[in-house]
């Protein structure tokens, strides 16, 4: 029982000194480093929402391609399946023809696949830009944190 209070609270102090001494920037000496820190972050925010808004706006043509695609795909499917149905009781030309149906739909059915997988890509190449995004948005406020500190050691000349 007495570890575990002892770890219990040695915890607490490590979690209480971590987070005093997280703050990267403390005096106003560190002002100059803070301010470009803080523009940099903020570059780094708008060439994200930048290619967020350009990610965003690409996405319904690659669902327009997929779904387009997909149909394209369907119909050379059922194409085929009434072509393979007609060789079956006819002569060779019809089974020429059925096996060029299956050839196109096989090549529409991998479109279909790469366009879908398209529309993955790009959810995904969203996600990611939106998790960065947050990501420099916390920073910033943290600097925010760290600016308002160092502004309230500094005397006022009032």
């Amino acid at each position: 029982m007495k570890f575990i209070n002892y770890a219990l609270s040695t915890l607490v102090l490590i979690g209480f000194g971590l987070s005093v001494s997280a703050q990267k920037y403390k005096t106003p000496a560190d002002t100059v480093k803070l301010n470009q820190e803080y523009v940099n972050v903020s570059n780094d925010i708008a060439n994200i929402n930048a290619q967020l808004t350009i990610a965003q706006n690409n996405l319904p043509g690659y669902q327009t391609k997929a779904s387009t695609a997909t149909a394209n795909a369907q119909t050379a499917a059922s194409t085929s399946s009434a072509g393979a149905a007609k060789a079956t009781n006819g002569n060779i030309g019809d089974a020429k023809s059925a096996k060029n149906d299956a050839d196109d739909a096989y090549d529409k059915a991998e479109d279909s696949r790469n366009a879908n997988n398209n529309v993955g890509r790009q959810d995904e190449k969203i996600r990611k830009l939106k998790a960065r995004l947050h990501k420099k948005q916390q920073r910033l406020k943290d600097l925010d944190v760290m600016r308002n500190a160092i502004y309230a050691q500094i005397p006022s000349n009032q």
